[in-house]
């Protein structure tokens, strides 16, 4: 790695919530500015009807929160490894393929690195999760091949991978004093990955690191599923979730599922789904939570409504109590949440995400009681029942943490700058 010129090649960490580009300088921070001064931008596209474009990132959001007509799409991440990939959806009165979604994002990534850099780029170490899709190798292949095509298909010619929790590594190494053995958490938007590697102040310049890689390892869990399970615990009983049919059966789940989930919320606007939720309203004992669900799908405010539950739980990690005002689906209608009713609400993921660091330190050979430094990064990792959870698993670990939402993205600067120089 040749650290006295700029690098040759990009890092870009295309992340289910947020997306970051590094290029590596001397003497410089690597990440860039990609929106205004921040150096994250948020993976959203807003397709404005009203002027027939697209629009990324805050602007996005910004875009539809005002009010403008369009169709927003978020969380494109997730959709590698899905079936939807192979599918195509409605957007500006054509048809456009749920894949080229994603190229239309990642094409942004690379046009304002360059705009910012001043050249453009043919090569790029993208980041990648362990594991697209747990337990399946194919579609797991099949997620990053599909990056890889997108990739490809924008004009880098030279494209490889990196797994994220072993670029926030790397990130992490630049602060070493000492030799560390280092148990990487990255909890992104729609995965959690470990990495348990050593790290040392004198293994910074090499350029082969295999031998310092003990085990990496990931579940298919993320921030994404909190917002899942807070919105459907907390909020979603308001909208009918858990309500009784005249049979005694309950009501069926999908509308409140798809609405509760970043990637599926424009099916719940199908005139399909409609009618199917207007002629279940009579079989239904009490019909105010249907009523109510009727009015958010009429309004088109799912989108609104998972941005405040989002809001919510990033506000649980600092305070105990969050209300949601749901003024604009009912006069005086509030959702009441608080931190308990959360951790409950994720106490399953949790327990998942506690399996995976067992099983990677398993296969890895190492004692809990080995691992000197537990190392948090990602933008769901803040959350406290998360980081007590794994902390407890590690009795002599020490915390340690970097950029939440920018440490992947450093790293993988580096890490182009040593495959490309």
């Amino acid at each position: 790695m040749n650290s006295s010129r700029p690098a040759n090649a990009l890092g870009i960490d295309f992340g289910t919530s947020n997306s970051t580009v590094g290029w590596w300088r001397p003497g410089a921070e690597p990440l860039l500015a990609l929106e205004d001064d921040n150096v994250t931008l948020p993976s959203v596209i807003f397709f404005n009807t009203e002027e027939r474009r697209p629009v990324y990132g805050r602007q996005a959001l910004a875009e539809y929160l005002d009010g403008y007509e369009g169709r927003l799409m978020r969380a494109l991440k997730s959709l590698l490894g899905s079936k939807l990939l192979k599918s195509e959806t409605t957007v500006l009165g054509s048809a456009l393929p749920f894949r080229d979604l994603l190229g239309f994002f990642i094409s942004e990534l690379k046009r304002r690195a360059e705009a910012l850099a001043g050249r453009e780029f043919e090569q790029v170490v993208l980041g990648r999760p362990v594991y697209f899709v747990d337990d399946d190798p194919t579609a797991d292949a099949e997620a990053a091949n599909t990056l890889l095509a997108v990739a490809h298909k924008l004009g880098f010619k030279e494209v490889s991978f990196q797994f994220e929790p072993i670029a926030a590594a790397f990130d992490y190494e630049r602060t070493v004093t000492r030799e560390e053995l280092v148990l990487i958490v990255d909890i992104g938007g729609g995965t959690s990955d470990f990495s348990l590697v050593r790290l040392a102040p004198e293994r910074r310049e090499l350029d082969q690191r295999q031998d310092d890689i003990l085990a990496t390892g990931g579940v298919h869990i993320g921030g994404t599923d909190f917002d899942k399970q807070l919105s459907l615990d907390g909020v979603m009983p308001l909208f009918g979730y858990g309500s009784r049919m005249k049979s005694d059966a309950l009501m069926p789940t999908s509308h409140h599922l798809n609405l509760a989930t970043w990637h599926t919320i424009n099916a719940a606007y199908a005139q399909k789904a409609q009618l199917a939720l207007k002629n279940m309203r009579y079989d239904i004992v009490d019909p105010t939570g249907i009523d109510r669900l009727l009015r958010l799908t009429e309004q088109r405010a799912g989108h609104w409504l998972a941005m405040q539950v989002e809001e919510a739980k990033i506000a649980l990690t600092e305070q105990p109590l969050q209300r949601i005002d749901l003024e604009r689906i009912e006069a005086g209608l509030v959702a009441d949440l608080d931190r308990p009713l959360f951790e409950g609400a994720i106490d399953g993921l949790l327990q998942r995400i506690r399996g995976g660091v067992d099983e990677l330190l398993s296969r890895a050979g190492i004692r809990h009681e080995q691992v000197d430094t537990l190392f948090f990064t990602g933008g769901s990792s803040g959350v406290p029942a998360l980081r007590n959870s794994v902390a407890g698993l590690l009795p002599n670990a020490r915390l340690a943490e970097g950029n939440n939402f920018g440490s992947i993205g450093s790293g993988l600067a580096i890490e182009a700058a040593r495959r490309y120089g």
